[in-house]
């Protein structure tokens, strides 16, 4: 979990979302979110897939060390033929 406070932080940060965002988007506390962000809880496995769900990766790359990668989310958009 050493990650995830910081991946959270970055991917919520990239999109522009406000920590008050975030906890309205996870339906979980602003409190909860905020000290998850700083490391200081142990988020459950339901709470980590909440949050993976939210900013559009997986679970896994919120604990890997370093910038997860976005996974894009709905259907490709359709190539024109000329």
């Amino acid at each position: 979990m050493k990650h995830l406070g910081g991946n959270v932080q970055r991917l919520r940060q990239r999109r522009g979302w406000t920590q008050e965002y975030l906890a309205e988007v996870t339906d979980l506390d602003l409190s909860y979110t905020q000290r998850v962000e700083r490391g200081q809880v142990n988020a459950t496995l339901g709470t980590l897939t909440t949050f993976a769900d939210a900013l559009g990766v997986t679970p896994s790359a919120l604990l890997r060390p370093g910038k997860p990668p976005v996974i894009a989310r709905g259907r490709p958009s359709a190539k024109r033929r000329p």
